[in-house]
Order: C-alpha cells, then structure tokens, then sequence
C-alpha cells in the first residue's frame, strides 16, 4: 500500500499542458505550500504537515519529476528549470484557490521556492528555505576538494546519456547513499519511507537528472539575470542550515543576505533531513516566521 500523510487528502492537479502534481492537502486556515527535497518525496513533511494543520490548510506537492507526479521526458532546458517547476507550485495553489500562500522548501524543492518568490512574488508571502544555498551560490562555493561531498551536482550536470544509465545502473546504492550519509539521525527515516524514497527514485532517474541538468545550465542563467539586475525577494524569508560553510569557507548568511533583506537566518545543528530530525523544531521555525 502507498505511504499517505495520515488525515491529508490526496488530490492529482494538473498545472501545465500534459504535467499533473499529485498533492497532499490538510487542515483549514491560511495556507502554506510544503516542497520535497533530493531523494525525497512530500513524505518528507509528514511529522511537520500534521503539526501546521492545525491551523493553516497544509499543501505538500510532489515536485514535477518526483513521486507520483508526472515525469515529462526532457524536451529542453526549460522542462525541469526551477522556473518551471515554480510555475507548476503557483498553478497548483491557485487551482486550489489560493492566490496568495506561504512556500516552505527543503533541498531541490527550496530551489524552486526560491524561484518562485522571485518570480511570483504578488502570489508568495512568506518563504523558507532548508539547508540550501541559491543555485548561483552554490555553484560560486563548490571549488577543491571539500567539494567532493557534492559529487552528484557534477554527475547529473552531465549531458544526457551517461549519468543516466550509470545511476539507474546502481539506482538502490546511489539514492540509497545520501539517504544514509546525509542524515543525523537514521532513525528519522524508517525502514517503510526508507523504502518508499528508493522505490520513487528508481522510477525517476531521467527526470531527477533533468532536474539537476537544469541547475547547472538554465536555473544559473536566471539567478545570475536576478541578481545582475538587483531583484530581491520582498517577503519574509528563513532560512534554516547547516554549518557546510565552515568546511566550504564561505559566510552563508552574507550570501542569503544579499538576496534577502527581510532576513532570519539559523545554522542548526541537525543532519540535512531536518524535517524529519527535528519535526517540532522545523514547525516552529516556521510558525515563527508566518507570524512575521
């Protein structure tokens, strides 16, 4: 039987031409849209969901290419670039019928929140971001070989063909390798969800790909046009991270900064899936910040 975020109904929204999200959605009250990170799906927001949905509607999305959303096959650049898979969270949002919402994102899926408030910001009014950089920086901080924890960006950049066959190849050992190093607490991700998140990347390693394809190609070409052209995102934002500075010699609250004015930023001493790690935390960080 399919995983379920316990008391949410599950509606499949379409949201482009051909590409429906399947969704999570639960509670009453003002709303807030939960994005997935890498190798995740929105089960990852299932301890945090059901807190929030006490008094806000709780939407968690998996992300175009993941879960059991749709999988476009890649037909460009643009078919995974955070622009797109922004617009697909906006569409979502408003067919539920809400044109304005706060977006909280984890990973891959605080890439697309990020894009989103940038792109949408009449539609976002708060904005969280878990244990990221924005793609700019990110790809500005990953030099020598500290850089080698981010050994995936490098492959999936690759262009299409050989990272795909080489991590469909190994998908269980692959998926399953950052599922395990990259957590605090492994205990945080049972045996059952474990198993779940492996058995949706392993239907999903071309668009995963594509995913991360994109971020090295067309989603820089956008935050570097934001950024030379001084845009800011407006809303309030947080931003809880990890201490991948101190390894990596950079100040990440300074780079968060200089898009973000409206700043609350905290380096939290969890493992990557933070989540799941520290649920009530992660809730109350963005209780926190609704209240802003």
């Amino acid at each position: 039987m399919r995983l379920a975020i316990s008391g949410f109904d599950y509606v499949r929204v379409p949201v482009a031409d051909g590409v429906s999200l399947n969704a999570a959605v639960g509670g009453s009250g003002s709303p807030i849209v939960l994005l997935h990170g890498f190798p995740q799906t929105h089960l990852m927001w299932r301890h945090v969901a059901a807190v929030l949905a006490a008094d806000h509607t709780v939407i968690c999305p998996d992300l175009r290419g993941y879960g059991a959303s749709d999988k476009p096959a890649e037909a460009g650049p643009s078919t995974y670039a955070k622009r797109t898979m922004a617009a697909d969270v906006v569409a979502l949002a408003r067919a539920l019928g809400h044109e304005r919402f706060a977006l909280a994102g984890h990973d891959r899926g605080a890439l697309v929140a990020f894009r989103a408030a940038l792109d949408h910001p009449r539609a976002v009014t708060h904005l969280a971001c878990l244990d990221i950089l924005p793609t700019l920086d990110m790809w500005d901080v990953m030099h020598g070989v500290t850089a080698a924890v981010g050994f995936h960006l490098y492959l999936m950049a690759q262009p299409p063909g050989l990272p795909e066959q080489m991590i469909a190849a190994t998908a269980d050992a692959f998926f399953g390798h950052f599922l395990d190093q990259w957590s605090g607490d492994p205990r945080a991700v049972p045996a059952d969800v474990r198993a779940a998140y492996l058995d949706a990347c392993r239907a999903a390693v071309p668009s995963i790909v594509a995913d991360y394809r994109a971020s090295a190609g067309v989603d820089v070409e956008h935050d570097r046009a934001d950024r030379d052209a001084g845009t800011r995102l407006r809303m309030p934002v947080a931003v809880l991270q990890q201490d991948w500075g101190s390894a990596l010699g950079y100040d990440a609250a300074a780079l968060w900064r200089a898009w973000a004015p409206d700043l609350d930023h905290t380096t939290v001493g969890w493992g990557h899936f933070m989540a799941e790690e520290a649920p009530d935390e992660v809730a109350g960080a963005l209780r926190t910040l609704l209240a802003r």
